[in-house]
């Protein structure tokens, strides 16, 4: 028996060579950031920075300002407007959870029951941003005027025996109460509720609805145990784009309140259009931005999600 040598292979054929991306190439990513970071520096940071700026600085219109760095600026400005702080962050809270009571039920609906319907009630939800905000937030001073319909159908059920009792309303009228600078924040930012909850309800597979059922599962339980929680990032979402803005809202509380109702975008205003004391105004602006985005860090990590829509 004979051993048989066994052949050489010869060597695989080399494939073409890899080739590195040019240096153009690698920098489009960036060139294609840039005008965005641009846009971010001249219009946000460098805004940012001159507001800080003016916030230590002292002196007068007349005679200028001077960079001191007064920083008793912010205590000042903090124990002084406390009140309207509180005010703000109670209202733009009451109006959070009315956007979210009111817009979480008609999201379902779009989201689910809409069928053929779905795309003219989403107009419908987008309808008040075809006109101005300030003709809107107007439209409220007729709706809610004393003698009006509604304020004589609110007196009838007794509803405004009930916000007299909380405060809300004064008697038999609610323009130029905290009732009026509520609804008009809650009309106001309802569409900032309803449209990242429809987007976050209508991403959810249907069919776990229906494995939940074939499990036996009432209605109340699906919702509480499958809709609710994967809706969440819409429920977040929605929650931030209606409190943060409501928070330093002042149209609202300009054009539907009082001096009892003022918010602490109404003080900001007039401490730059009218007293002109702008280093106050600058450390009223960054105290709330600081307490919103200490809120909004608070409430995200208790929230248990990140994943924002």
């Amino acid at each position: 028996m004979t051993a048989t040598a066994a052949r050489p292979q010869a060597p695989a054929p080399a494939g073409p060579p890899a080739h590195k991306p040019s240096v153009r190439k690698r920098l489009v990513p960036y060139w294609l950031l840039l005008p965005g970071i641009l846009w971010l520096l001249v219009f946000f940071v460098l805004p940012m920075v001159y507001q800080a700026s003016t916030s230590v600085q002292t002196g007068s219109l007349e005679e200028g300002f001077e960079v001191t760095w007064h920083f008793q600026t912010y205590w000042d400005a903090f124990t002084e407007y406390l009140p309207q702080f509180l005010r703000s962050l109670l209202y733009a809270g009451t109006a959070t959870a009315l956007c979210l009571l009111l817009g979480y039920p008609l999201a379902y609906l779009i989201a689910f029951k809409a069928g053929r319907w779905r795309n003219l009630l989403l107009v419908l939800v987008i309808a008040p941003f075809f006109t101005s905000f300030l003709i809107r937030t107007l439209a409220w001073k007729t709706i809610l005027a004393d003698g009006g319909p509604v304020v004589a159908g609110l007196n009838a059920i007794g509803f405004l025996d009930v916000t007299s009792w909380l405060g809300m309303t004064e008697g038999d009228r609610v323009l130029a109460t905290p009732l009026a600078v509520v609804c008009g924040l809650t009309y106001n930012f309802l569409p900032f509720m309803i449209l990242p909850l429809y987007s976050s309800l209508e991403r959810i597979d249907t069919r776990l609805h229906e494995a939940a059922g074939d499990l036996y599962a009432r209605p109340a339980t699906v919702f509480r145990k499958v809709t609710f929680p994967l809706s969440m990032p819409g429920v977040v979402s929605g929650t931030l784009l209606t409190f943060i803005p409501a928070s330093g809202d002042y149209v609202n509380a300009e054009l539907l309140g009082s001096t009892d109702t003022r918010m602490i975008g109404n003080v900001i205003q007039s401490q730059y259009l009218r007293i002109l004391d702008y280093p106050t105004a600058a450390a009223l602006s960054f105290i709330l931005m600081a307490i919103v985005l200490i809120m909004v860090t608070i409430y995200i990590r208790r929230a248990g999600t990140e994943d924002l829509v």
